[in-house]
């Protein structure tokens, strides 16, 4: 049985939540492997809305198990918080499973985030401001804080103490702000020690047993490839590979287990935070983007950046993630359009470009080429057959996928659970 990875394929926001839960009802294991609670996932049930910025989208099904690998920061105070939201809804989850190895966010690492992306002014990034970046460059510098130490008062309050040495000297001369106290900082982390203590586990030695009994495993990436620390818009990128590769190392299962990689795509572009944007509207017609999309971030509120569709952003994504499938989201949103422009190549400073450019500079300079197809005015929230969607729609799929160069094996018609149109089956 298949080990099942599932990216966004632009600049996050497709979608992933609603294709992960759709697909854990038939997996033994929902595993999220890179981000941080910089991410959202909104799952619609039965009309009831649920939001996730920890837990994998999975942990809905009670049949599947979540599990939040190494590859993932956690915030401790966040992961509580969502399950006992989830409680508080009669959903009372005995798990997610937690990898040892994975780091955590502490208040410090909150503080740093805002202080330094203040301090960058014009040049900011355009951060969550949630610890993510500070959180992940401790972790490459081996000055972390890992969920394993907590079960070490000695250990963990000596790491507490020789990160805070750097970072209350950069503080106070600085940024001019106060040090922050150590005692304090471990003081909380220990006060989560025992209630995630039955959560934590091997999941490396987990995932690879799951795989060897042919169960099937969903590996579940946040943000988006364009995000990317190595293959995204640097420097306007998160501080993680939400690539499909990244599920090995997020995960600790080689790569010969991963089967099938499910790119998720929105039927238009949207981003969130600074850096380039080729088809960004910002005029009245991304409004209407924005408000009939409903584009606002899930875990800052912050209204998203619109475009038309860009095919040389998902292509990119299909051939560096090895996609095997698309799952297109809010199809929907485009009823009513007369036409659909869809970007088909850049122009830059008088160059035609069929694929994204190599550089930086260029994709900052490229202007869209479009092609114009015709929408349709037909409501297609009750559809669920391909065959049934209005011949307009039907060719406006088929001509991304000959664009992007991959199948395109489902498509959201509306925000429900339900309101999917399945081409082909993305499990078996």
């Amino acid at each position: 049985m298949p080990g099942i990875v599932i990216v966004g394929a632009q600049w996050g926001d497709e979608g992933k939540g609603k294709a992960t839960d759709q697909l854990s009802e038939r997996v033994d294991y929902c595993v999220r492997y890179s981000g941080g609670n910089n991410a959202g996932h909104t799952v619609v049930v039965n009309g009831d809305k649920f939001t996730m910025h920890l837990l994998p989208s999975g942990v809905l099904n009670p049949n599947s198990t979540a599990v939040i690998g190494n590859g993932v920061v956690v915030d401790l105070e966040v992961l509580h918080e969502e399950l006992d939201e989830l409680a508080a809804r009669g959903l009372r989850i005995p798990h997610p499973l937690i990898s040892a190895n994975a780091h955590i966010i502490t208040p410090y690492h909150q503080v740093m985030d805002k202080v330094t992306e203040r301090f960058l002014g014009k040049r900011r990034i355009g951060t969550t401001g949630r610890g993510i970046g500070p959180a992940y460059s401790d972790k490459i510098n081996r000055i972390g804080i890992r969920i394993q130490d907590l079960f070490d008062e000695s250990i963990l309050r000596q790491k507490v103490e020789a990160a805070l040495e750097r970072k209350n000297q950069q503080l106070v001369k600085i940024y001019n702000r106060r040090e922050i106290d150590a005692e304090q900082v471990s003081d909380m982390l220990l006060s989560h020690a025992e209630r995630i203590r039955p959560h934590v586990v091997d999941v490396a030695r987990l995932l690879n047993k799951a795989l060897d009994e042919n169960k099937v495993v969903l590996f579940e990436g946040a943000q988006a490839h364009h995000l990317d620390v190595d293959f995204g818009t640097y420097p306007y990128v998160t501080s993680s590979n939400p690539i499909a590769a990244g599920a090995c190392t997020g995960s600790g299962v080689g790569p010969s287990r991963i089967d099938r990689v499910i790119g998720i795509a929105k039927a238009y572009t949207t981003r969130v935070g600074e850096g380039p944007f080729p088809t960004e509207l910002l005029d009245e017609t991304g409004e209407r983007l924005r408000t009939e999309g409903g584009e606002y971030g899930v875990t800052t509120g912050r209204p998203r950046r619109c475009g038309w569709f860009d095919a040389l952003v998902v292509e990119q994504a299909v051939v560096v993630n090895a996609m095997t499938d698309i799952f297109l989201t809010k199809l929907d949103v485009l009823t009513g359009w007369e036409k659909i422009p869809v970007c088909v190549a850049y122009e830059v400073d008088g160059e035609r470009f069929d694929v994204m450019p190599m550089t930086q500079s260029q994709l900052h300079h490229a202007t869209p080429i479009y092609e114009y197809l015709p929408g349709w005015t037909e409501d297609i929230t009750g559809v669920r057959s391909f065959d049934d969607l209005p011949s307009n729609c039907q060719a406006y799929v088929k001509r991304l996928e000959e664009l992007i160069g991959c199948r395109i094996s489902g498509i959201g018609v509306g925000a429900g659970r339900e309101q999917s149109v399945m081409i082909n089956d993305l499990i078996d």
